[in-house]
């Protein structure tokens, strides 16, 4: 397929019967035109289906108005959420958006960094806070204010937003412990930063209380099929388990509908907790515990603070901890 010759200023000028300066000021500001102009050209514009080119103007400016976002899933609806909070405030100030996902690939994640910074991106919202060495050069290098989101507590190259994992983790696991579970199998899917900080959680949790670790982990991405499948490896591997502390909700609701179809009652026979607070765990019966924590407020909050950094303020704060709730839910025992 041929590419088509696109229709350039010239040619909307020349439909309309007015210079192509006439037209510049037009589509930087319509009112700097007459009434009827303005009509002329917005005519023109639809019938030859303009499509403007910013190119020029980045390159003489060395802005795009463009931030570039990178999630390592665009179907995971905790990344949904926080692009949800992003886009709330990128539109209101006129940015675009760019998107990539890495699949939670570090060297991928390298190669979509240099395909955005190649365009030029005034800024980046990231989702990861462990990245490849190249991948820290390339963002110092472009000297672009970049934002680390979903992580308050790991060190970051200019500003984190988010919330402790480790520590949410370690405090739902202590919940589960003060209410008479003991047998507590962590099962984890991915096996990314925030997933290892999260058992790191769990670990330092069961230790203090005097009882053995146990876990089960993949790097397949998180389902409610995997939820089941994880569950009955547990059952097989630690017969005496008594509840599971799952790296997401997804997880988590696998598990509790697979006990359902077993006939395992829960929580009397088997213990759920999950992480982040989804819809389905919040709506199911028996309701899921979970760490609920705040994705959308992340998401506004970075790209608010990256938005008033392009536009010279400092910020104050390197890390901004936003905190999280255990809602402990329906799925766990009665206080023991």
């Amino acid at each position: 397929m041929t590419k088509k010759r696109r229709p350039t200023l010239q040619d909307v000028a020349d439909q309309v019967g007015v210079t192509k300066m006439t037209v510049s000021r037009y589509l930087k500001d319509e009112n700097q035109v007459s009434a009827l102009t303005r009509a002329k050209i917005a005519h023109a514009v639809e019938v030859l289906g303009y499509i403007p080119n910013r190119a020029p103007e980045i390159l003489a400016q060395s802005k795009s108005h463009a931030i570039g976002v990178l999630v390592p899933s665009l179907t995971n609806q905790v990344f949904s959420e926080v692009i949800r909070g992003i886009e709330k405030v990128t539109e209101q100030f006129g940015y675009q958006t760019m998107f990539a996902h890495y699949g939670y690939q570090p060297e991928v994640e390298e190669a979509r960094i240099a395909s955005l910074l190649s365009y030029n991106i005034d800024g980046l919202l990231l989702s990861e806070s462990l990245h490849s060495a190249r991948t820290v050069r390339m963002i110092e290098t472009s000297g672009i204010p970049v934002i680390e989101m979903m992580d308050s507590a790991s060190p970051c190259i200019q500003q984190c937003i988010g919330w402790d994992n480790r520590l949410a983790a370690q405090e739902m696991t202590e919940v589960m412990i003060a209410k008479g579970h003991q047998h507590i199998v962590y099962l984890g899917a991915r096996m990314d930063e925030r997933t290892r900080q999260k058992m790191h959680g769990y670990e330092v949790a069961m230790n203090l209380a005097g009882l053995k670790p146990a876990s089960i982990t993949t790097d397949r991405a998180s389902s409610f099929s995997l939820g089941a499948e994880l569950l009955h490896q547990s059952l097989a591997k630690y017969p005496e388990v008594d509840s599971v502390f799952c790296t997401n909700d997804d997880l988590a609701a696998g598990v509790i509908f697979e006990c359902q179809r077993q006939g395992i009652k829960v929580p009397e026979q088997m213990g759920i907790a999950g992480f982040h607070g989804h819809d389905v765990g919040q709506s199911m019966t028996p309701k899921l515990a979970s760490v609920i924590t705040p994705r959308e407020q992340v998401g506004r909050l970075a790209a608010t603070q990256l938005v008033e950094r392009l536009t010279g303020q400092p910020y104050e704060q390197t890390a901004i901890d936003l905190r999280y709730r255990i809602d402990v839910g329906e799925s766990l025992r009665a206080q023991s």
